[in-house]
């Protein structure tokens, strides 16, 4: 089987492309801890805490710069030794309630956190109200004399 010279050049060249094109790896963060609690907590705030740019990943999944910056950020408050609900209340009076994966329940997020359950409440209210509603009863379906005579001078008029 003989290679066309389209396929050969081809081929070459997307080796050459492959070859020397750039990977682009995120760069790992190395944190050293005083203590293994330190550790734990650095990695639960991390999870709890969204990154702003990714909108939809934690701190601890992004790679965009913004979100390496608050891992150093966090590290830092955490070597400084300030609990979590500083580390927290911080990161929220810098970027708003959006950093946090679980808003706080305020008059702000009362929507959002019963909203729901009163969506299904109204729902339930409906269902039972059709349910028991009385049936149309089968006289009130009939039609009277004049409707009757109406309705046969229209399909009479076709």
């Amino acid at each position: 089987m003989r290679l066309t010279p389209l396929f050969t050049t081809f081929a070459i060249l997307l080796t050459i492309a492959l070859s020397i094109s750039k990977v682009q790896a995120s760069p790992v963060d190395t944190y050293e801890f005083r203590d293994e609690v330190t550790k734990i907590r650095f990695q639960e705030l991390s999870k709890e805490l969204r990154c702003p740019k990714c909108q939809n990943q934690n701190l601890a999944d992004s790679n965009s710069p913004i979100a390496a910056d608050l891992r150093k950020e966090l590290y830092e408050l955490l070597q400084q030794g300030k609990a979590d609900i500083e580390i927290v209340n911080f990161m929220v009076d810098r970027y708003g309630e959006f950093v946090l994966y679980r808003p706080r329940v305020s008059t702000l997020t009362y929507v959002l956190w019963f909203g729901p359950a009163v969506l299904i409440l109204l729902g339930l209210i409906v269902v039972v109200v059709i349910v028991r509603r009385k049936p149309i009863a089968k006289k009130d379906l009939e039609l009277t004399a004049e409707q009757q005579d109406k309705l046969d001078s229209l399909i009479n008029d076709k």
